[in-house]
């Protein structure tokens, strides 16, 4: 187990300044995911942590000690890439010691290497059959357990789920989290699923553009989003966005007669702009709660486990995740209740939350 630092990390491309300076410290046993959509950021912050790429300027730290300029097979970590990256014409057993064998480790000790990876990933009687033999899942587990039998004091993971199907990454995940809790290895992990961060990470960064927009637990990312692109980005359906303006302490919206409580810890003036974020999930019909909505429904998609409703509040949108069981009638209007504390502020030129800075 190993920590890892990351400071003001800077990364251009002539004029193009694809990082922007990324702070990041993780204590030993963390598992860090950098979250974030295609052209972020974060495949190149992968990158120059594992030394495949540098630094315009910055440092990274394994250890306490700057591994800038160091070799990638000198730093002492592990990747594995989306593309699994096997070798057709080797066994999984060579695949797996590939690493070990090209460092001349004896083979007594590299076949007992071998043999503890595959019993950890559950992979023991594929070890005589050849790539193209297996499934996908078979050679991302193929690609871990070359990554396992190094015993890197940093573990990097580039998107290795983004190519198997919805079931096989729902098994896959299951495996890496079983992984980390066993062997409680520091891990940074790429991906721009949000389902595969809020599963897996101890830590999730969310970025954007080249910057961080917000590093925190799961649960702080979720429930305590620092901007309106995090509330967007995190969650499934995304958060309800409604523009509105506060009005004797509370948030009128616009297009509607409909007024939301505002906390106290918000302190914000009459006639401020404001952004009132909501989460699907946290509506119901309502049942006498403290706070509540007027809305006329548009669309109604049972999806199994629940409801989706596709709601307008005046002429804003809102989606409401309900139980599967509850009855409505495209074009009627009902009431919405929601806990006074599901409701999200954000200042609509900064997006960023209100009372947070």
């Amino acid at each position: 187990m190993s920590t890892l630092e990351i400071r003001d990390v800077r990364k251009s491309y002539g004029s193009v300044e694809t990082l922007k300076g990324i702070d990041i410290a993780l204590a030993s046993g963390e598992f860090l995911v950098l979250l974030g959509p295609s052209g972020c950021g974060k495949s190149t912050l992968l990158n120059i942590i594992a030394g495949l790429a540098e630094a315009t300027s910055g440092d990274v730290l394994i250890d306490g000690r700057s591994v800038i300029g160091v070799h990638p097979k000198d730093r002492d970590i592990s990747m594995v890439f989306q593309s699994y990256a096997l070798y057709p014409n080797l066994s999984v057993a060579r695949n797996i010691g590939f690493g070990l064998e090209m460092r001349k480790v004896p083979a007594a000790e590299r076949d007992k290497a071998v043999r503890e990876a595959a019993k950890l990933l559950q992979i023991e009687n594929l070890l005589d059959r050849k790539p193209a033999q297996l499934s996908g899942g078979q050679r991302q587990r193929v690609a871990i357990g070359r990554a396992l039998v190094r015993k890197p004091r940093v573990f990097l993971f580039d998107e290795p789920l983004s190519n198997l199907d919805a079931k096989l990454r729902l098994e896959m995940r299951t495996e890496l989290k079983r992984l980390h809790q066993m062997l409680k290895t520091t891990v940074v992990y790429v991906t721009h699923d949000q389902i595969e961060a809020m599963t897996l990470a101890t830590r999730i960064a969310v970025m954007r553009d080249g910057r961080i927009e917000q590093l925190g637990t799961p649960k702080e990312i979720y429930d305590r989003p620092a901007t309106l692109y995090v509330a967007g980005f995190v969650g499934a359906p995304p958060m309800n966005m409604l523009e509105g303006t506060v009005e004797g302490g509370k948030v009128r919206v616009k297009g509607s007669d409909a007024a939301l409580p505002v906390a106290e810890a918000h302190d914000l003036p009459d006639g401020a702009a404001v952004i009132a974020g909501i989460r699907p999930e946290a509506l119901r019909l309502d049942d006498g709660a403290a706070a509540s909505l007027p809305a006329r429904v548009e669309v109604v998609e049972l999806t199994g486990p629940e409801l989706v409703a596709t709601m307008r509040v005046g002429e804003q949108k809102l989606v409401a995740s309900l139980p599967a069981r509850t009855h409505l009638t495209e074009g009627e209007t009902v009431t919405l209740g929601f806990d006074a504390d599901a409701l999200h502020l954000f200042d609509p030129e900064t997006g960023r939350a209100c009372g947070r800075g």
